[in-house]
């Protein structure tokens, strides 16, 4: 991606994890302007929302969307 187009973090991967307590967990990659990329962990119910605010109908579907679609929806 040229630096022009990722302004910001965006997701570049997507999977379904075990959490601690054996309930799924929705683990995403996060490639940063820099180039850097993380894990972020969310529950189930963050996911989902996650989902909902990208329109992704599968985890693939969440590749190139911004980090921000996170933030929408949760207090």
């Amino acid at each position: 991606m040229n630096a022009q187009v990722q302004a910001e973090a965006v997701i570049v991967g997507a999977e379904i994890g075990a959490g601690h307590d054996g309930a799924a967990e929705l683990v995403l990659t996060l490639r940063y302007e820099n180039g850097a990329t993380a894990p972020v962990v969310l529950d189930a119910e963050t996911g989902f929302s996650l989902m909902r605010n990208c329109g992704a109908e599968s985890l693939a579907d969440l590749a190139g969307q911004s980090w921000r679609n996170l933030l929408e929806g949760l207090e």
